[in-house]
């Protein structure tokens, strides 16, 4: 009843940003990639794009004009796909209309996409390539979304091989466009795996918010504890109370400094702190605040705090 009663709850409907900006973030080696991703466009059959809402970047929209374009959803398993049919409405919007949804963790869907990438190239101009026989793709998107799981994920389907990129938890792991990697013999398909690439402006603190929730940027150069902040207000707005029965809350709660409280109580996340008195100092046991944040952040992007549309 607790938890009934606390979906009727008016909780926060604007998030306070405390003026912070994080819209600039675009290091060197952002910039470095995208600048070799368009030089490496002449070799380039097709494109297939990782990529959330919030972070579609306005500088591959020219270039994504003139190669035929696969649009891969990954993380399949971690999406509330009730909402699958207003996603592919507002991409079709947008002119996107070759949509996949996968899973490589387990392999999903990643058969389909060789045949729609042959159907792609066959059914286009394929300019200087064209005496070509092999095809050659390139796996654009934001950091940390995927691109270099799905490039192993076809290998170990077509070619019975193991990982030829490196795989990470946090953004940032592919700095330069690699050499080619093949991904299939029948056809003989290659792909470049790229370096994660933001908008040089994103826009808004929100969207920017949106995708360091999706570890598209490193947690502290946004703060893990606003995130987690901002994660919270977005699980009650959305109703997803998973968080009070593994922390123990006993109800759902807007206040995250309790919130982090319990999960660092919950979970033995404390360190010592010394206290000054009047008859001298006193170490006291405290919360560990900023390992309770990253404890948060880690299990939902596990997806074990419900599934929540982050557009």
């Amino acid at each position: 009843m607790r938890l009934a009663a606390g979906a009727l709850r008016a909780w926060r409907q604007r998030f306070d940003f405390g003026g912070r900006d994080v819209a600039a973030w675009f290091p060197g080696h952002m910039a470095k990639g995208l600048r070799q991703m368009k030089e490496s466009l002449r070799k380039v059959d097709c494109l297939i794009e990782h990529i959330p809402f919030s972070g579609r970047n306005p500088a591959f929209q020219e270039s994504l004009g003139i190669r035929p374009h696969l649009l891969v959803l990954n993380k399949m398993d971690l999406a509330d796909l009730t909402h699958k049919a207003k996603i592919l409405e507002r991409l079709e919007q947008e002119g996107l209309k070759n949509i996949l949804f996968t899973n490589c963790v387990k392999d999903e869907n990643v058969k389909k996409v060789i045949p729609l990438i042959t159907d792609l190239v066959s059914n286009s101009q394929r300019y200087q390539r064209v005496e070509n026989m092999e095809y050659c793709i390139m796996v654009i998107g934001v950091p940390n979304v995927g691109k270099s799981s799905l490039i192993n994920s076809m290998r170990r389907l077509h070619l019975k091989k193991g990982k030829a990129s490196r795989v990470g938890g946090e953004p940032g792991i592919t700095k330069a466009v690699l050499t080619r990697i093949q991904v299939s013999e029948r056809p003989l398909m290659y792909l470049l795996d790229t370096p994660g690439v933001l908008a040089p402006r994103i826009e808004s603190v929100e969207a920017g918010m949106k995708l360091a929730l999706c570890g598209a940027i490193r947690d502290h150069l946004v703060g893990e504890g606003i995130m987690a902040d901002y994660l919270l207000y977005t699980l009650n707005k959305q109703q997803q109370f998973s968080y009070v029965e593994r922390y123990g809350l006993g109800e759902p709660s807007d206040d995250i400094e309790s919130v982090l409280k319990r999960v660092a109580l919950k979970l033995g996340k404390t360190h010592k702190v010394k206290v000054l008195t009047g008859t001298g100092d006193v170490n006291v046991i405290a919360p560990d605040y900023p390992a309770a944040a990253y404890e948060l952040l880690r299990t939902f992007r596990k997806g074990e705090l419900g599934q929540v549309l982050l557009d």
